[in-house]
């Protein structure tokens, strides 16, 4: 059963920022006949910067990548610092941690199980998800709508506004309990990436159905023009030891070509919400594998292999095809070139199937979610910290302040001319200085950066921000990539399914998880015939899977209203 789409790309409405000040109260009130009242007067708590300062108690899970300069801490940075001179908001830490294999979540769960003091604003990434769900029930965080209404400006409302289906993971109730945390749309969605100087010297075109790319996998294996033996080529690097639906090296878009997306949940015919993992064209996608594995056309560990390590064979330049963002010529494809000196990695389109179907996994607008403490006392303060990035980073125009970056020194540097040197070249090192910020990459405008690449792809010098980042440090096929992107955004469906983790999921989906990825496997590797899966869909079902159907839509079916 194909899935039917879910909200497709909405274009930015004109979105006029809205100064900080346009949200103070107004100095007295009017009577009917239009002169001020003797009642006094009631100050709006909002502020463009608090004096004296207030206090915003937060805390950290770092990223291991992430780095520091001039002897500072997550705790007392940069960004800290600014936070207090430009706003007079002073960023308490309550706690720190390096967040390597889940130790953020971890420590999360014992302050919540121990009666620890919470944050007054916690954000949390998509990783932890499930963390954020149970902070929402467990009544110690507080409906943020009614505070986004009344605090949020205009340009971060309008950013959100371009899917409203960002607050469904977030809903109570029909009450707002978390705000969602923005991303850049398209984000990981992806391209297949093929090595065009070897379809140059084959003379062959890009494929654009499933039967023409098993055409040039052949010849890029048996034929190969770099003169690699065929048992050292991989045609198509995939890997689905995580997951057959991730964001490099994803195999997805194969059973998209018969009508389905593995491992989430789509609309189908009839509105509802199935779960694609049981639809009929994953035994044609799962033969189909099958088929690819035994020619040597995908890695023979490909169960084994996770997203970077499909990576690893693209860099070595024994790769034909990986699918991945429209970013990947930047990292890791340009380096492909230290091994393969004449290589040439170009985007395409996905292939079609046989009825001319093609689906791709869709990235949500989405990274995570930001919880407001219920009793903390300046709740407004946080809209006048992320009001000012929405209106004044998020994408601002050129010779504005933060047109190059958010800190001089740690992630920009311009040179004597007042141009922007590659990050590389920044004195003392890059610093991601934005993830110093209460809120990951602090502000972003879903199609802000789709409309930057666009901007390039038409041959436009880089003016923006985004455009200037795009231009000096990503790969020179990104502009080109956003675009083969766009050419299909039809084809890309999000997983419809976000809400928080049902009660019958919490006892079965880890077997029915098992279950699912040892037959496909079995079935891919020739353990077990194509029929197989029909005898795996009837367990799924009668194991919890139609119990967990039915919670999901019902979940669906509240968030719709």
């Amino acid at each position: 059963m194909k899935a039917k789409s879910s909200k497709r790309w909405l274009p930015l409405m004109a979105a006029g920022v809205m100064l900080a000040s346009t949200l103070a109260g107004c100095s007295g009130s009017k009577t009917e006949e239009g002169s001020t009242s003797a009642a006094p007067r009631v100050e709006n708590a909002y502020k463009e910067k608090y004096d004296p300062p207030v206090t915003i108690s937060t805390a950290w899970g770092i990223d291991p990548e992430l780095k520091f300069k001039n002897g500072e801490t997550i705790e007392n940075s940069v960004a800290t610092k600014w936070a207090k001179e430009q706003f007079g908001i002073d960023i308490k830490s309550l706690w720190s941690v390096t967040d390597t294999n889940g130790a953020f979540g971890t420590k999360l769960r014992l302050a919540m199980s121990s009666g620890q003091d919470m944050p007054d604003i916690l954000t949390i990434g998509t990783a932890d998800n499930q963390i954020a769900q149970d902070l929402i029930d467990s009544g110690m965080y507080e409906e943020v709508g009614p505070l986004f209404d009344e605090y949020a400006s205009d340009t971060w409302k309008e950013a959100m506004n371009q899917d409203p289906n960002v607050w469904n993971a977030y809903m109570r109730d029909g009450k707002r309990m978390g705000i969602p945390v923005l991303d850049y749309a398209y984000n990981h969605d992806y391209v297949l990436w093929i090595r065009q100087d070897w379809l140059d010297k084959l003379n062959l075109k890009a494929p654009k159905t499933i039967d023409e790319l098993e055409t040039v996998m052949d010849a890029f294996k048996n034929q190969n023009p770099d003169g690699l033996a065929p048992d050292k080529v991989i045609p198509l690097s995939i890997g689905f030891k995580t997951s057959m639906n991730t964001w490099m090296g994803d195999p997805s878009w194969i059973f998209g070509a018969y009508g389905t997306l593995p491992q989430q949940w789509n609309v189908g015919e009839d509105g509802k919400l199935v779960y694609g993992s049981i639809q009929p064209g994953m035994k044609e996608g799962l033969q189909k594998l099958g088929e690819w594995l035994q020619k040597g056309y995908i890695p023979q560990e490909a169960a084994l292999w996770d997203e970077n390590k499909t990576a690893e064979p693209a860099f070595a330049g024994t790769a034909g095809i990986i699918p991945g963002p429209y970013w990947m010529s930047g990292w890791p494809l340009k380096d492909t070139v230290k091994n393969a000196p004449n290589a040439v990695w170009k985007p395409i389109e996905i292939p079609t199937g046989p009825d001319g179907e093609a689906m791709r996994h869709g990235t949500a607008f989405t990274n995570g979610v930001t919880l407001i403490k219920k009793g903390m006392e300046h709740p407004e303060a946080f809209f006048t910290y992320q009001n000012y990035l929405f209106d004044n980073y998020a994408n601002p125009e050129p010779g504005s302040p933060y047109d190059n970056g958010l800190f001089e020194g740690y992630d920009y540097q311009l040179d004597a001319e007042g141009k922007q040197l590659p990050i590389d070249d920044i004195d003392g090192g890059y610093v991601n200085s934005v993830r110093y910020l209460l809120v990951r990459d602090g502000a972003r405008i879903p199609d802000a950066q789709m409309k930057a690449l666009q901007s390039l792809a038409e041959g436009n010098e880089p003016k923006t921000k985004l455009e200037k980042d795009v231009a000096v440090n990503y790969g020179p096929e990104t502009p080109e990539a956003a675009e083969v992107l766009l050419a299909q955004d039809d084809i890309s469906y999000k997983n419809m399914f976000t809400g928080p983790t049902t009660e019958t999921m919490k006892t079965k989906l880890d077997y029915l998880n098992k279950m699912e990825n040892q037959t496909f496997n079995e079935i891919i590797y020739g353990k077990k015939p194509a029929d197989a899966f029909d005898e795996f869909v009837s367990t799924w079902k009668a194991g919890g899977g139609d119990q967990i159907t039915q919670e999901v839509n019902d979940w669906y079916d509240q968030v719709k209203k």
